[in-house]
Formats: C-alpha cells, sequence, structure tokens
C-alpha cells in the first residue's frame, strides 16, 4: 500500500511538474554529454528532473530570474549523478540559490602556527551540508551558438557541487560517500582515492595538463567532486586517463557513461 500510494505521489509531481518538449529538447542541445544517453536514461533522467522541481525551491538573488530555462538546466545536470541511486540522496537540502554570476565570499582560515588568514574567494558554486546550494547562472549557461553546442568541457560546477551534496550525505566532506559494504567498501575506495590523488598532485606538480581540473589537487575532496565532473561530461577520455578512478565512481554511481 505504501509503495503504491508513493508511485501515486509521484506521479501527479511528474505531471505537475512536466517539461515541455521543446525545453527538454533545448536543454538536451546545450549540454551534448545528456543527449548522449539512451533513450531509457533520458526518460528516466526526464523523471526525476520533474521531482527535482517539485522538491526544490529556487531562489533567484539581486533580482536574477530562475526562468523555466534556468531551472531545468540545473535539475537535468544534477539528476544525472543519481539516474541509478535516487534523489533521495538530495534529501538534506530544499534551497537552491541562484546568482546572475560569481559571488565573492570571505574567507577566515588558521594555518598550523595558529596565524589566522582572511581573503576574499570568487565563488561559481557552493554546496553546504543542510543546505542550501548556491550556484551562479553565467557558470551554469552555454553559448546560444549552436557551433558551440558540441564542444565538451570537463568543468561543470553543477555537477561539481552536487558530488559535494552526495559526499556530504554521511556528514562529512572527505571524498568518501555512503557506501554499500561497510568498512570493507570503505577501506578499499580510501585505497583506491588516496593513491590517485597523490599520484595527481604529482602530475599537477610537475607542470603536467590533466583532464580533470588541477582545483582536485587542493584536498581529496575536491578530487571526488571534480573526477566526477569529468567522469559524466568526458567519460571516453577520463576512462583513459584515469581508468582507476573511473572504475571506482562506475561502481559507486551504477553508471558508464562511455558506453553510450
Amino acid at each position: 500500500m505504501l509503495k503504491a500510494l508513493t508511485r501515486w505521489r509521484e506521479q501527479r509531481a511528474v505531471e505537475r511538474h512536466a517539461i515541455p518538449d521543446a525545453l527538454w529538447q533545448l536543454t538536451l542541445l546545450r549540454y551534448p554529454f545528456l543527449a548522449r544517453r539512451s533513450a531509457a536514461d533520458l526518460a528516466e533522467l526526464r523523471r526525476l528532473c520533474s521531482l527535482f522541481l517539485a522538491s526544490k525551491e529556487f531562489h533567484g538573488v539581486n533580482g536574477f530570474e530562475v526562468t523555466d530555462e534556468v531551472a531545468i538546466a540545473v535539475a537535468a545536470q544534477a539528476c544525472l549523478p543519481v539516474l541509478r541511486l535516487g534523489l533521495s540522496w538530495y534529501d538534506g537540502f530544499v534551497g537552491v540559490v541562484m546568482h546572475a554570476g560569481e559571488v565573492v565570499a570571505q574567507r577566515r582560515v588558521e594555518d598550523e602556527d595558529g596565524i589566522v588568514h582572511e581573503y576574499d574567494e570568487e565563488l561559481a558554486g557552493e554546496a553546504m551540508e543542510g543546505g542550501p546550494l548556491m550556484l551562479a547562472w553565467n557558470a551554469v549557461a552555454v553559448s546560444d551558438d549552436p557551433a558551440q553546442f558540441g564542444a565538451d568541457a570537463v568543468f561543470n560546477v553543477v555537477i561539481h557541487e552536487f558530488a559535494h551534496v552526495i559526499d556530504m550525505r554521511d556528514g562529512l566532506a572527505d571524498g568518501v560517500p555512503p557506501l554499500d559494504g561497510g568498512s570493507a567498501a570503505r577501506e578499499r575506495w580510501i585505497e583506491v582515492i588516496d593513491a590517485e590523488w597523490e599520484r595527481f598532485c604529482e602530475r599537477i606538480d610537475a607542470g603536467e595538463e590533466t583532464l580533470i581540473d588541477p582545483y582536485g589537487g587542493e584536498a581529496v575532496e575536491e578530487f571526488f567532486a571534480v573526477a566526477v565532473e569529468a567522469f559524466f561530461v568526458a567519460p571516453t577520455a577520463m576512462r583513459a586517463e584515469e581508468p582507476a578512478m573511473y572504475e571506482l565512481l562506475a561502481g559507486f554511481f551504477k553508471q558508464d557513461p562511455h558506453a553510450h
């Protein structure tokens, strides 16, 4: 009875927040890594997007208007990582705050010697435990020039920030999301990601060009987030350059985007 009620409620939500065909096709055109997925994947992605829009609250800041185009662009990219996991992974927050451009945040950190450093950081997005999640539209949007639609870019702020949400589901931003399989699975994950992060940092220090954003060298949790970006946006190149991380992420997300 409970499952039937849940299905009924989900169907009602999908109907109330149905995505118009023209807007869905435009979203796929603008984000080609989405369009490459199978028809079955896209049907499920579209359903999840409607449920996402039904459960989250978008807020525009300083006069920024969150149009249907904006909300669906965010929803489609946010739902891709949880295509097999389910939207429950995003239950920990409700609000999505949209700015027109990057936000300057004041930071205050204390180093190992007890000295406090204050600085400004420009953010294209930020995920906080319990929400809200912040995004800058100019970092999410793509050009309206059709000639640019086919060009993949590994940078994807939506997937990056939602990867942090997934990572923090257990309360910690440490590059280790909650895993099936208990302590053995966690130990195996840490063994792989720590080794791959150290290798990645060595490549960055040596001045090598990397598919994954060099920002991943800041901390293992950032390495996880930028690796997830590459996994979904440029899977073939990611699989070739980072096979161990690709396999790790494919197992966790229960997806193999390279196969599409």
